[in-house]
This record gives structure tokens, C-alpha cells and sequence, in this order.
């Protein structure tokens, strides 16, 4: 049995482009998806977040038009509540890659808000990067990405190919007007190879150690692509 990281964001809301706070945190498919097939598989999931505060779920993504009815959003609710882990973070700056097999982050607005601009985060996604552990990143997490800084400032995911929330998915969700910034814009400034797919489809680019996922319906692939890696 492994023991596998998953970096999420303390964030409750995000701060929109009028300084209006637009109510979020993470989004449960995202992280409960890869929970239960990671656990499903034998392994221990470990939760950390910035400053250890219990990470917080964005409402929305419990709602029944997210999970394909009532039924569905009970069992994400139940799911979400089952998932121990959520309630006992970890300190960021406490925890060390070299502990864990594989490194994930699950989406959600709250890493736009916190995760994009956090240095501990922006430590451990260059030193889970450079290590080769399986690095996975869904939806909104490639926020965190901005914060991973070599000593000479460039990024350390320059020139690789990776996928996020689009565009044009903030643009249907309808907060693209609303953003301070859109992440597909900052991702691409890095240098990186952006690869958007359909809008809300499942689809994940994988390049070298690194595992990213465009949406929430892209969750189960990215998390049987790093169960793959783990072997």
C-alpha cells in the first residue's frame, strides 16, 4: 500500500475581478473520484492544505444537476462526508514529497484564490516534479502550477504539455467576465503547451510524470492514469 498526497485548497471563495467573493472551495467530484479509487486500490490518501485548514467543498458541486439527479447528489454528499482524510489536513509547509508514492490536486475555484499563489505548494509541485512520482493536477488545480518558481524564476513546467479548465468553459459556466483572470490565459503565459479538449468532456493529457485533467468529468481517467504510473 502507497501512500499518496492530496494537496487542496483552505479557500472558500474567490475573489472576482470587482472584489466581489464568488463562494467555492474544492469540487467534490474531483476529489472523491480519485479517493475512492485510489482507496479502492489499497492505498492511503493523506490530505494537506495551507496553513492545515479543513478544506472546504464548493456547494455547487453538490447539487443534483452535478451528479445526474437527487440519488446522485446524496451519495456525492455521503461520499464526501465518508472521506476521513478531509477532516485532518496536514500542514503544506509540514509535508515532504519524498513521503508519499503520488502527489494529486483536485480543483475546484478555491485554488485560483489560494493554491496559485502559495510558495510552500509552488515547493512541493517542482520538488514532486523533478523526484518523478506521479503528479496528477485536474480542472482549476494547474493554478497551483503559477506558483512553482525555479531559482532563476522560470517555471518548472515550461514546455510541457498539460490541459486545465478552458476558456471556454469559464465562459459557459459564466464567470469568464466576472475573473480577474482566466487560467488557460495564465497557464499558457508560462510557456506551457496548453491542450484543450471538448468543453466539459473527459479529457487528460499526460506527459512524462505529470497527469492533467481539463473538468470534473475528467477525474476518473486522470485518477486511473496515476494508479497506472503507480503500477
Amino acid at each position: 500500500m502507497a501512500k499518496i498526497l492530496f494537496v487542496m485548497t483552505g479557500a472558500d471563495h474567490w475573489t472576482l475581478a470587482d472584489g466581489t467573493p464568488h463562494p467555492t472551495g474544492f469540487w467534490a467530484e474531483e476529489a472523491v473520484v480519485p479517493f475512492q479509487a485510489f482507496t479502492a486500490a489499497g492505498h492511503e490518501v493523506v490530505v494537506a492544505t495551507p496553513g492545515g485548514v479543513v478544506p472546504p467543498v464548493d456547494a455547487g458541486s453538490l447539487g443534483p444537476e452535478q451528479n445526474g439527479g437527487p440519488e446522485g447528489a446524496e451519495r456525492m454528499a455521503a461520499a464526501v462526508d465518508s472521506f476521513e482524510a478531509l477532516r485532518r489536513p496536514l500542514k503544506l509547509s509540514e509535508v515532504e514529497v519524498a513521503d508519499y508514492a503520488a502527489v494529486y490536486y483536485p480543483g475546484g475555484h478555491g485554488p485560483m484564490e489560494d493554491l496559485a499563489v502559495d510558495e510552500d505548494s509552488g515547493r512541493l509541485l517542482t520538488s514532486a516534479l523533478d523526484s518523478g512520482r506521479p503528479l496528477g493536477v485536474v480542472c482549476h488545480a494547474p493554478a497551483a502550477l503559477l506558483a512553482a518558481k525555479r531559482s532563476d524564476g522560470t517555471s518548472p513546467f515550461a514546455g510541457y504539455r498539460l490541459t486545465g479548465f478552458t476558456n471556454a468553459e469559464e465562459a459557459q459556466a459564466g464567470l469568464a467576465e466576472k475573473a480577474p483572470w482566466l487560467l488557460q490565459d495564465r497557464l499558457v503565459e508560462l510557456g506551457v503547451d496548453f491542450r484543450a479538449g471538448e468543453p466539459w468532456a473527459s479529457h487528460v493529457v499526460i506527459d512524462r510524470n505529470l497527469v492533467t485533467g481539463q473538468n470534473p468529468a475528467s477525474s476518473a481517467a486522470a485518477a486511473a492514469e496515476l494508479l497506472k504510473a503507480l503500477g
